[in-house]
């Protein structure tokens, strides 16, 4: 039994690494996202006006490109009046960036200020190298 159950464990670990991040290709430039709070979500939508492969990252060739992502966040109470409930929102935003380059890797960070959300793209340094544009936001 206890044979059993430390095999079925190692499947299931083994399982789980197969869902992580896959390996950076050198030859592309990789843009991780991360939101600024665990209660809101980032997803990356579009490179181009074509649907991304995959909703946790982009990978794109080097040179230019604009990116879209999807943001869902909560407008806290403070922002909308003394007895309301949080209003969550979704959001589109557009980021563009003239030069992406092979082997690098970005950050492009999300969060907002009461109802608007914001966008900044960083480079390995930390800079701010790019920022978003609002598509559009819509009440869920």
């Amino acid at each position: 039994m206890r044979k059993m159950m430390l095999t079925g464990g190692l499947l299931m670990l083994t399982g789980c690494a197969g869902f992580g991040l896959p390996h950076h290709d050198p030859a592309q430039a990789w843009i991780d996202l991360d939101s600024q709070h665990e209660d809101t979500t980032l997803q990356a939508l579009e490179v181009d006006n074509k649907a991304s492969t995959d909703k946790r990252y982009f990978e794109v060739q080097p040179g230019s490109h604009e990116l879209t992502v999807r943001y869902q966040f909560p407008v806290e109470p403070s922002n909308i009046g003394p007895d309301a409930e949080p209003l969550w929102r979704d959001c589109q935003l557009n980021v563009k960036f003239n030069s992406f380059n092979a082997g690098e890797k970005y950050q492009l960070q999300a969060g907002n200020i009461g109802f608007r959300p914001w966008a900044k793209l960083y480079d390995r340094q930390r800079k701010v190298i790019g920022q978003g544009t609002p598509a559009g936001c819509q009440r869920t």
